[in-house]
């Protein structure tokens, strides 16, 4: 596969799906489905709640926001695959390896690149390299105002409806390629709210269209130093956070072992240790929801350790 075509398959996938339809069959659990929730600050979507065997049993449980919430659940309504987090999840508290989490999966729209593309990041980046992204993406970063939807609107909308734990400590966030920038995006601007991230297959290089050879070098090294700059002074503080990041190795994720690597410097620099911060590589995992789907397991259980 060329640049071109992984940056088309990126740039197109994963819109919104089909409308919402008939409640799908699950594991265990149950799910609430909020078609077109407002927003005074980004466009209406569709939200997907999943919520754990016991929910109704009366006590309470942390949260999990996930992007690109139509590809958790339901192979029907994901035109590229599902998470099959339902799946994972009841295996897993049955095993007792995570805590029972109320998961919230937030639809993307045809703006996800605007909305899940970092702007603190883009304002960072020099004027030619700023002015080819915006070309790219169709606009100014959408990033702050998804942001403040998610904080301000839908999570009290959340805590209110359903049983719980709304604190720091036990509010994550998690997504793949470019909802994996927002995930890191979300505690780096938001640290009061998100006490964790996951961030699979995160889409450091932003594009790839037509750079080969010294462009290509000349770009990566921009955008890290970028990349790097941005993210020392904005990771919150590790004694109350954690993250975690991975990568495959085929396909668009080919192209992250150079910026992840230099990412894992600046982090662990900033004095993250192997309890606050896990960067893994997946050899032969490609970039898609069934490489995301079968590596699942490791986020979960990071983010959702059982309190000791």
């Amino acid at each position: 596969m060329n640049r071109r075509a992984l940056l088309t398959a990126l740039a197109a996938a994963p819109f919104a799906g089909p409308a919402l339809a008939q409640t799908p069959p699950l594991a265990g659990g149950r799910l609430v489905e909020w078609e077109g929730v407002a927003s005074a600050h980004v466009g209406p979507r569709n939200v997907t709640v999943w919520l754990p065997p016991d929910h109704d049993a009366g006590a309470r449980h942390p949260v999990l926001y996930m992007h690109d919430g139509q590809n958790l659940f339901d192979p029907a309504r994901a035109n590229f695959g599902e998470w099959g987090v339902d799946e994972h999840l009841v295996r897993l508290i049955g095993t007792g390896q995570v805590r029972a989490p109320i998961v919230v999966g937030v639809w993307n729209t045809p703006l996800r690149l605007r909305e899940y593309v970092p702007a603190d990041l883009i304002a960072t980046l020099p004027g030619e390299v700023r002015d080819s992204l915006l070309g790219m993406y169709g606009g100014a970063p959408l990033s702050d105002g998804y942001l403040r939807f998610l904080v301000e609107e839908l999570k009290p909308r959340v805590d209110a409806a359903f049983r719980t734990l709304p604190g720091r400590d036990d509010t994550a966030i998690a997504g793949s390629s470019m909802g994996g920038l927002i995930s890191l995006y979300a505690i780096m601007k938001h640290p009061g709210v998100f006490g964790a991230a996951g961030c699979l297959s995160t889409h450091w290089p932003l594009r790839l269209e037509r750079l080969e050879g010294d462009q290509l070098i000349a770009w990566r090294e921009v955008v890290v130093q970028a990349w790097s700059d941005v993210i020392r002074r904005g990771l919150p503080d590790p004694a109350t956070h954690r993250l975690y990041m991975d990568r495959g190795d085929e396909t668009l994720d080919q192209f992250y072992a150079f910026f992840q690597s230099r990412i894992d410097e600046v982090i662990r620099g900033e004095g993250w240790g192997p309890d606050r911060f896990r960067s893994l590589v997946f050899p032969g995992a490609e970039h898609n929801e069934k490489s995301w789907n079968q590596r699942l397991d490791v986020p979960l259980t990071f983010l959702l350790s059982p309190v000791s």
